[in-house]
């Protein structure tokens, strides 16, 4: 006990004493970097304070559904949305959601009956439209339905890569896929347009919002009626992936739902 005492002493003395230049060699010494330690790289052993760590901790609070109803992403964050979006960040923690439905997906015995549905949503789950949002501050911008719609109606927003692989692989495991959007009903004919044009060419149905129906009601209550209304059919929902956690919460959400990346607005 004498001994351990000592050793903890002799350690405490030596950590005290320790100045950000020894505490970076002694990393190095153990074959480490400060690069694995992002957040102390920019805030420094000084905790200084630097916008960016600030935004990494907004994004996460975004994701884990803790900040809601928010209307445009921080003006200090532009820079960190934009180089997380347009860098390999946001395709890696893509797939890292796409990889893990489609393990759970393989491992499923379908019964064969062709009423086994996997859920899709469209704007940043199948179809990305980040080629508008990076006109428009990635976010940072209040929304704006005219200039919106004009860019959806061009019919041209690009597939999310990850997205496309993930339905290429259910369709062969044999899902049926569902793709259930809140573009109005107006946008049904080009947005099957750009999905077929994307690669999405072979699915079940695709679902648009009636306004009239669904005036003035949530994304979560539409969502969640209109797949309580497959269920009536008959069908399964096996898997549920979306951008928004108003693509997953409601009621009959499915057997697993996954959630991707989407730093950019918020729907509810």
């Amino acid at each position: 006990m004498k001994l351990v005492a000592l050793i903890f002493s002799l350690s405490t003395i030596i950590i005290s004493l320790a100045t950000p230049s020894s505490c970076h060699n002694l990393a190095l010494e153990h074959g480490l970097t400060f690069s694995i330690f992002p957040l102390r790289l920019k805030s420094g052993l000084g905790g200084h304070y630097i916008p960016q760590t600030s935004c990494s901790s907004w994004r996460l609070g975004v994701e884990a559904h803790n900040i809601i109803e928010w209307t445009s992403i921080p003006k200090e964050c532009v820079d960190y949305v934009g180089n997380y979006l347009l860098g390999k960040q946001y395709r890696e923690d893509s797939k890292a959601v796409t990889e893990e439905a489609y393990k759970y997906a393989k491992n499923l015995n379908l019964v064969g009956d062709g009423k086994d549905i996997w859920i899709f949503d469209i704007d940043e789950t199948s179809l990305s439209n980040l080629p508008y949002y990076a006109d428009h501050g990635f976010g940072v911008e209040k929304y704006n339905a005219t200039s919106f719609n004009e860019w959806v109606d061009l019919g041209t927003a690009p597939p999310l890569p990850e997205s496309l692989k993930l339905y290429k692989r259910l369709l062969r495991l044999g899902f049926k896929v569902v793709f259930l959007t809140g573009r109005p009903q107006s946008q049904r004919d080009i947005t099957l347009k750009n999905l077929k044009n994307a690669g999405y060419t072979t699915f079940h149905t695709l679902i648009v919002k009636d306004s009239t129906e669904y005036n003035g009601k949530t994304a979560v209550t539409y969502k969640s009626s209109e797949r309580n209304k497959l269920e009536e059919k008959g069908y399964r929902i096996v898997g549920n992936i979306g951008d928004q956690w108003s693509d997953i919460l409601g009621t009959n959400i499915g057997n697993r739902t996954f959630k991707l990346p989407d730093p950019m607005y918020y729907i509810s």
